[in-house]
């Protein structure tokens, strides 16, 4: 980073109102040259209409943006200005085709090489191509198919699809909306280290994610936004994780902790002996009353696997599982659901959630029988349990009637888990159950979680994040292959400690 220039994006004043609530309010934030600036803050703080204003999808109701020394009226800022202004945007969600190769993919929006006819100049494409991909240091076949590639990589030929226009490197600044979302460690890994690449050599970049580890390590400066108001700026090394915790949320959050083992039922919801289907291959697990277990491992390991074996959605090859006394060879989900058993699914948008219907709808769809008194509906009964979870869960709507899509992914997620909740299932099973949440709806998310194995059900959680598995469980157990290559609890239960063991030779290679 250059501390020695000023900035080369400087926003001052801006603000923006939805319907009369600020979303923004008077927001001040520069990207020097050469840094990784980090923008935080729960869902609804403002850091998403902040990004929208800056790539012209939002009129802001008052600010300027000053760029490269020219000024422009935020009121007015169209995404053509955007661009114009050398503003490059990588959003959360990708514009990029798997099915298409590199080539095509560079070339989209830019065009094509072409000759007479105005037809295509392949080896000119290709040599294009390859150029750009040499600059940014991204290992990549131009004629491969973009899927073919790790998740890192194809994030890589979208930021360079995004700045392969540039004059040269830093005229411009690079917008990334959480960028690692949907990676592994190690392949969230090789994207920072990639940015820092950049950064060093001239590219600013405005990096948004929710895994304050990352931000920590990565940015050389972070901007905090909390209720639509910029509370602090900080510099590489002035905050720790729990400092920036307390500015992104307005006050100290306390750790989950571990459940006290004295207080532990010795009660088995979930044996599995066995257990094999799918990328699963032999899995052997106890799962207690009270207790909340972790499953970890890297793409393809068996976690994910093991949950949709366990609730149904994979049909169990060989060994047992059982759920409380009783055989559980579950031909469907449905079955699942009937032995008490509870799935939240990774996919939230795909599999979880129905975008389109209420709060309330997306609340009681999995219980909605309760409320049928022969052929009426007692709607009354039903709004008032939705207004008391509401509150109960922390979920931050306009109204139990608003459509599930204008909520954020936090409070999108909270309507998911407390479906099931409501239920007071005997297992809980959360597949990556807060990636892309922010750390406050996290806080809310946990809490409701441990309120329910404290109330006796039991819950099973796969997740690649290992800083919050080592916060949230009593137990992780390392899956490679299939099968269950470590397991530690109690205080063995550190995110040094797994992830060592997730590089780790183990009994289950």
């Amino acid at each position: 980073m250059n501390d020695g220039r000023g900035p080369l994006l400087r926003i001052a004043g801006a603000s923006k109102a939805f319907a009369g609530n600020p979303a923004l309010s008077g927001v001040d934030f520069d990207v020097r040259p050469g840094e990784i600036h980090a923008l935080v803050g729960s869902n609804g703080s403002g850091k998403s209409t902040l990004i929208k204003i800056l790539a012209g999808i939002y009129s802001a109701d008052s600010g300027t943006l000053e760029m490269n020394g020219a000024v422009h009226d935020l009121r007015g800022f169209t995404p053509a200005a955007a661009h114009a202004a050398a503003l490059r945007f990588v959003h959360q969600e990708r514009s990029t085709f798997g099915d298409l190769s590199v080539s095509d993919n560079l070339s989209l929006g830019r065009g094509y090489e072409t000759g007479p006819m105005a037809c295509i100049r392949g080896q000119a494409v290709r040599a294009r191509t390859q150029a750009v991909l040499t600059r940014f240091n991204v290992d990549a076949d131009p004629d491969a198919p973009l899927a073919s590639l790790p998740q890192s990589a194809q994030t890589m030929v979208a930021i360079a699809r995004a700045l392969q226009d540039q004059p040269e490197t830093g005229s411009g600044v690079l917008v990334l909306d959480e960028p690692t979302a949907p990676l592994p460690p190690d392949e969230a890994d090789l994207l920072l280290r990639a940015l820092r690449r950049y950064a060093d050599s001239g590219q600013p970049i405005v990096f948004v994610s929710h895994r304050l580890e990352e931000i920590l390590e990565v940015a050389d400066r972070i901007t905090v936004l909390r209720d639509g108001c910029r509370v602090a700026v900080s510099g590489k090394g002035e905050l720790d994780h729990d400092g920036l915790v307390e500015l992104i949320v307005g006050g100290s959050v306390t750790g989950n902790g571990h459940a006290d083992v004295a207080r532990r039922q010795a009660d088995p919801v979930l044996r599995s002996r066995a257990a094999r289907g799918g990328a699963v291959r032999d899995i052997s697990l106890t799962v207690c009353r009270g207790e909340v277990v972790g499953l970890t491992g890297f793409v393809g390991s068996g976690c994910s696997a093991f949950l949709r074996l366990v609730f149904g959605a994979q049909q169990l090859e060989g060994g047992e599982i059982e759920i409380g006394d009783a055989p559980a060879r579950f031909r469907s989900p449905r079955d699942g659901v009937r032995a008490d058993v509870a799935y939240v699914p990774a996919d939230r948008a795909s599999h979880a959630v129905f975008a389109g219907e209420s709060v309330k709808d997306n609340l009681t769809v999995a219980s909605v029988s309760r409320y049928w008194n022969g052929f009426r509906l007692r709607h009354a009964e039903e709004l008032a349990d939705v207004r008391r979870d509401m509150e109960r869960f922390s979920i931050q709507a306009p109204s139990a009637s608003a459509p599930l899509l204008n909520l954020s992914g936090g409070n999108q997620q909270k309507v998911v888990v407390a479906r099931w909740l409501r239920r007071r299932p005997r297992l809980i099973l959360l597949d990556e159950p807060t990636q892309a949440v922010d750390v406050g709806a996290r806080a809310h998310l946990w809490q409701a979680i441990r309120r329910a194995c404290d109330d006796g059900a039991a819950a099973l959680v796969a997740s690649s994040d290992v800083e919050e598995l080592a916060q949230v469980c009593d137990r992780v157990a390392i899956v490679r292959a299939g099968r269950i290559a470590h397991e530690v609890d109690g205080d063995d239960v550190t995110s040094e400690q797994l992830v060592e063991l997730l590089h780790s030779a183990g009994p289950a290679s």
